[in-house]
């Protein structure tokens, strides 16, 4: 049998291909036997780790969102604005070169009314990601301000996974800086 050590390399690896190939190519484009395939872990430990599709596809998602949340929450650690600094992480995600959008809202155009544990992921990262926006709001804020965030965040992601580049964040920003009654960036950084 296995030993655990091995399983645990078995399932980074697993989770490394998985990953690479879903963001790149699609949920429902890549089969199983192509990620045994890329990972080199044999067929039967795969389904040992992970005995159906979807709980590779949780996975995978689970582990997005630790990594997102985290960047994000790292970004914001300290950051003197971190409304603004929101939108900068956003224009430096939305320039690396394999960006394809958001993961999470990718899997569920795809993927629509179910796996409900993919669906269950989804949900959560959003909320997550609705909490910490939440997070950064004050007693003097507009009320729903969490809310429109998310909304500015979610938009700049679509309009840049259709066109990748830092646009549409900068934009966003723009847009958050009006919701908060601030003075336009350029006026801000004069």
């Amino acid at each position: 049998m296995d030993s655990p050590v091995h399983d645990d390399e078995a399932r980074t690896r697993l989770l490394d291909a998985a990953e690479a190939l879903f963001y790149a190519e699609g949920i429902q484009a890549v089969g199983v036997d192509r990620i045994r395939t890329e990972s080199g872990v044999a067929l039967k430990r795969l389904y040992r780790i992970f005995p159906a599709k979807e709980a590779l596809v949780t996975a995978y998602l689970e582990r997005r969102d630790r990594r997102w949340i985290g960047g994000l929450r790292e970004a914001l650690d300290g950051a003197p604005d971190p409304v603004e600094a929101v939108f900068d992480w956003l224009a430096d995600w939305f320039s690396e070169p394999d960006f394809r959008g958001c993961a999470f809202l990718n899997a569920h155009g795809e993927l629509g009314a179910g796996p409900a544990g993919v669906l269950d992921v989804v949900h959560r990262h959003k909320a997550e990601l609705r909490n910490l926006l939440a997070g950064l709001t004050g007693p003097g804020d507009p009320p729903g301000l969490a809310d429109q965030l998310l909304i500015l965040v979610e938009g700049a992601t679509v309009v840049a996974a259709l066109d990748p580049g830092p646009a549409p964040a900068h934009h966003a920003a723009a847009a958050a800086r009006t919701l908060l009654g601030r003075a336009p960036a350029d006026a801000v950084r004069a």
